[in-house]
């Protein structure tokens, strides 16, 4: 919350398409998806295995994520966004997260990485959101 709280408006980006607010959006869409607010449509066998794959392997090489990754589609945020108001939703967000995380109320699959145990949650969460806040130099 505290690198979050050092973007402004105006935070210029690395790499992207997205301005702070759609990133901001964007994250907070992701962090929906393991407080099951945001249902993602089920993939293909062969895409499932390179995300089960892919998720080892950042996990294994503790890689970051690649820039201009592909995403799902509900997940792309290509539309203004009013900056203070995705800070503060993704403030709440990460707040609901928490309690989740803390309840052990994450679910135990993702239609792209496969199995999820907590803490497989809490990782990737954690690279989605720095990836994200390094895209602006946070």
């Amino acid at each position: 919350m505290t690198r979050i709280s050092h973007l402004s408006e105006n935070s210029q980006r690395n790499w992207g398409r997205m301005n702070a607010a759609q990133m901001l959006t964007h994250c907070d869409l992701v962090l929906q998806v393991p407080l099951k607010e945001i249902h993602l449509p089920k993939i293909n066998f062969m895409f499932r295995a390179i995300g089960v794959l892919t998720k080892k392997e950042i996990q294994i090489f503790n890689n970051g994520i690649p820039h201009n990754m592909p995403s799902f589609q509900k997940l792309i945020v290509n539309f203004e966004c009013d900056f203070e108001t995705a800070k503060i939703n993704l403030f709440n967000t990460l707040i609901k997260y928490d309690n989740a995380y803390k309840n052990h109320n994450l679910p135990s699959s993702h239609v792209l990485f496969g199995e999820m145990e907590e803490k497989d949650w809490g990782f990737l969460e954690y690279k989605h959101l720095n990836h994200h806040l390094k895209q602006f130099n946070v």
